[in-house]
């Protein structure tokens, strides 16, 4: 059994080799802020931690311009029509994996191809205007794709929540 300076010593090694954060405290606290609300000034975000206009500025941009983040309008999918919302789990030939899901990304209904593990090779997330739309899409777009081995949907019946915010930590 290692003792708790052998234990402090290895948490001090693995903390040395691993990759560093790009964040510091005050680029969490900024993400914090425009998390809760993305129109908030640069002026404001400053007011609130006391910090200049230009700090944050500064700040915000490095942060976009090393793609730690986005600051982005989105739309919810009602807002253009689409309300049936569907998971598809779709099985495909391996040797087409990539193809497939490069395929599938171009479908402005998709808005997530994940390649997972498991039953699936592939799982997208989807809205559709109702389920004609969704029929056709199934039947008509992946199902004229002859490496589509199997697919099969979900349906959600009502969304609990609909976020793309995660508190960092």
């Amino acid at each position: 059994m290692a003792s708790g300076a052998q234990n402090r010593a290895r948490q001090r090694t693995l903390a040395a080799t691993a990759a560093p954060n790009p964040l510091d405290e005050v680029d969490r606290a900024i993400i914090r802020v425009l998390q809760r609300d993305g129109r908030t000034s640069n002026t404001e975000i400053g007011r609130a931690l006391e910090l200049s206009e230009t700090t944050i500025r500064k700040r915000i941009a490095r942060l976009i311009a090393e793609e730690l983040i986005n600051v982005v309008a989105v739309p919810t999918p009602l807002a253009v029509g689409m309300t049936t919302s569907v998971i598809i789990g779709i099985s495909v030939r391996l040797g087409e994996l990539q193809r497939v899901s490069d395929w599938l990304v171009q479908y402005p209904a998709i808005r997530y191809v994940g390649l997972s593990t498991g039953r699936y090779d592939l799982m997208i997330e989807a809205f559709f205007t109702d389920n004609e739309h969704l029929l056709s899409f199934v039947a008509n777009e992946l199902g004229s794709d002859p490496a589509v081995r199997q697919v099969e949907t979900s349906l959600i019946l009502k969304v609990a929540k609909f976020s793309y915010e995660w508190e960092i930590p």
